[in-house]
């Protein structure tokens, strides 16, 4: 193994969990409340932030969740009754304030998770979950890359809570699984 990818993970292991010990645990349980009183959940993210939340939006419905990745051409319209999850790393992005002001517009509950909580999208935000920015070295973490892991592995984090308040488990999300694996 070269020396760099091993410095890489640690840095990137370290950093990550400096964010995630960060985050308000009322925030946390705001969103679990949401996603549980929502009639649909709505993801959205540009770009790899997108991919992370494709990948929530996927586990959402293998929880028997009813929810969606905005930008599909299968998504529904959101209503007053949903709530919708934007992740984005700095919270400017247009694509972004777009949908956050679309769905805000409409009445559906809007979290976001970021890492700037001074942000245009934090201030529409019915709930906020702010990754603080902290200082890393961008060369082994380049472009978003610590906002992304950590964005997933918080939104994982939240899918196992829910798979407690639930009572699922790996047996009754895998008849729901695409391919029933």
């Amino acid at each position: 193994m070269t020396k760099i990818f091993r410095v890489a993970y640690n840095s990137a292991v370290n950093t990550i969990k400096e964010r995630l010990d960060t985050i308000d645990e009322t925030d946390i349980e705001k969103t679990i409340d949401a996603i549980l009183n929502g009639a649909t959940i709505f993801v959205y993210g540009a770009g790899r932030s997108g991919v992370i939340g494709k990948a929530f939006a996927m586990r959402l419905v293998q929880i028997g969740q009813r929810a969606y990745f905005i930008g599909e051409s299968v998504t529904p319209i959101v209503t007053e009754n949903d709530v919708t999850i934007i992740l984005s790393n700095k919270g400017e992005s247009f694509t972004s304030i777009q949908v956050g002001n679309i769905v805000r517009r409409v009445g559906s509950r809007l979290v976001v998770i970021t890492a700037n909580p001074n942000s245009k999208l934090t201030h529409i935000a019915t709930i906020k979950i702010v990754l603080p920015s902290l200082p890393y070295d961008v060369n082994l973490a380049p472009l978003g890359t610590i906002f992304e892991e950590s964005a997933l592995i918080l939104l994982d984090s939240i899918i196992a809570e829910l798979m407690n308040k639930l009572k699922e488990n790996e047996e009754s999300m895998r008849k729901r699984h695409a391919i029933m694996v």
